[in-house]
């Protein structure tokens, strides 16, 4: 599978719905990164995120540009950048808003071991 350890963008709602749909099938967490080209802190994170898709195989790290998705956006009612919501069987089980990468990790590995768990 050639999309473990990196974060997928998906540039299209088909791309999307397909993700989320695999992502049910997996019962995989699911961490969405919805950002903007525009947004400062947005870049800052970009890179962090995709060394924790590097370091964690067994998680999927989806991207969606707000500007690009705005549909996808509104339906999930995100109001900043970057906002990040943590999926598990296509429900939103938590959401961190802004780029706090300890909150970020914390939160990832909270919801990555209780998959391991299960």
């Amino acid at each position: 599978m050639a999309e473990e350890g990196q974060v997928i963008a998906c540039h299209t709602v088909q791309a999307w719905t397909e993700q989320l749909e695999k992502g049910q099938e997996s019962k995989k967490l699911i961490v969405v990164d919805f950002t903007a080209s525009w947004c400062g802190p947005c870049r800052f994170i970009s890179p962090i995120l995709a060394e924790f898709a590097k370091k964690m195989p067994h998680v999927t790290f989806l991207k969606v540009d707000v500007d690009e998705l705005k549909t996808v956006a509104e339906d999930w009612a995100v109001e900043a950048m970057p906002t990040f919501m943590f999926l598990k069987e296509g429900k939103i089980i938590d959401k961190v808003v802004g780029a706090k990468k300890e909150e970020l990790q914390q939160t990832i590995a909270k919801h990555a071991t209780e998959v391991a768990a299960a």
